[in-house]
């Protein structure tokens, strides 16, 4: 089940209401002997500070603290956080029940013994920290479940999204209108030249038998996406023959990083079919992918014009953000513009 935003926001206020409503109800038992004004003061103070030091607490943890990662320097953060809430408790508790026996209705013999009580320095800070530490590891204790429900639903979305690309690269790029184009080249290939035309078919079944098995990972080689990119190239260019020029530069460390399958080539397809195709006298298609020290940079660009056909679907360019939202969130970013005679895709993927 996916738990929303909203959903998560209203599961917290009932925990809040249920939790410190318990946990202050509980206390009308051993209260039971003093007056009812005395108790009610106590349900009603009790929860009111609880409520509100431990939800400016939460904002503190959502605003500073994510579970992605947990390093020292967050655990120091959640102590200090714990610490001043505790501070923060005690004092109101401290200064609650002060204001109470000070100035509020005449009270007991019991009433003011129980005041006294509270009124302990140390009684104090160890109840505050107490209460304050169990709220803290509820609370990171749900926020971790819910992380890994959401984590699993992010994986099972992933594997959708990775059977859906299969199912529209084989509709598109390995659909039987390509099929049929790169055999009826070949043919006519094969009365010029037959071991080009042999060189042809055996990309040609390359590409097929990476279509149908490697939509089953998560991630490939970017080495091994080129090779895809560089048979789809060869298989286009018996088509469009002088009239496609392509160049790529690639640093060599790029190469082993990971990368969802199909998404170069993906680019390149589009780059081919929207733009080339296009152009009476061709153009050139333009393939770079550089590394830096945090990210990973992937740039398509092609001669041409950003025109977007009325009956395009752009299943391609939608697969595309929508596998690297799942994977990497809005740590990756993907953009699609018209520069001077050119139109350029560039992917920005976060690397380790």
């Amino acid at each position: 089940m996916n738990i929303t935003d909203k959903n998560q926001n209203r599961f917290f206020w009932i925990l809040q209401f249920a939790g410190w409503g318990f946990l202050n109800l509980s206390s009308v038992l051993f209260l039971k002997k003093f007056g009812l004004q005395f108790v009610i003061f106590n349900l009603v103070i009790g929860l009111s500070i609880g409520i509100g030091v431990s939800t400016a607490l939460r904002a503190y943890l959502k605003k500073h603290i994510d579970l992605e990662s947990f390093t020292l320097k967050k655990f120091i953060k959640i102590a200090t956080a714990l610490l001043v809430a505790s501070a923060v408790y005690g004092a109101l508790s401290y200064g609650s029940g002060y204001v109470y026996g000070k100035w509020g209705p005449d009270i007991s013999e019991d009433e003011m013994g129980l005041l006294k009580a509270f009124a302990n320095i140390w009684l104090l800070i160890f109840n505050s920290i107490f209460i304050m530490t169990c709220w803290v590891v509820c609370y990171l204790v749900i926020k971790l479940l819910l992380k890994l429900n959401k984590d699993r639903i992010a994986r099972l979305e992933m594997s959708d999204t990775l059977k859906q690309a299969q199912l529209n690269t084989l509709k598109g790029q390995i659909n039987p209108h390509f099929m049929f184009n790169s055999l009826n080249n070949i043919r006519g290939l094969m009365l010029e030249d037959v071991e080009k035309s042999r060189e042809m078919l055996t990309k040609l079944s390359e590409m097929l038998r990476y279509s149908l098995t490697k939509n089953n990972v998560d991630g490939i080689a970017v080495a091994e996406e080129l090779e895809m990119v560089d048979n789809y190239i060869a298989l286009s260019k018996i088509q469009f023959e002088e009239r496609l020029q392509y160049t790529k530069k690639v640093d060599d460390t790029a190469l082993a990083v990971q990368i969802p399958p199909m998404l170069i080539q993906l680019l390149v397809e589009n780059a081919a079919k929207h733009g080339i195709s296009n152009l009476k006298d061709g153009g050139e298609i333009r393939l770079e992918i550089q590394k830096h020290t945090n990210e990973m940079l992937i740039r398509v660009a092609n001669t041409g014009k950003l025109k977007i056909s009325k009956g395009s679907t752009q299943l391609g360019l939608k697969n595309i953000r929508q596998r690297l939202n799942i994977l990497h969130g809005d740590k990756a970013t993907f953009s699609l513009n018209e520069v001077g005679n050119e139109v350029v895709a560039e992917i920005h993927i976060p690397v380790l």
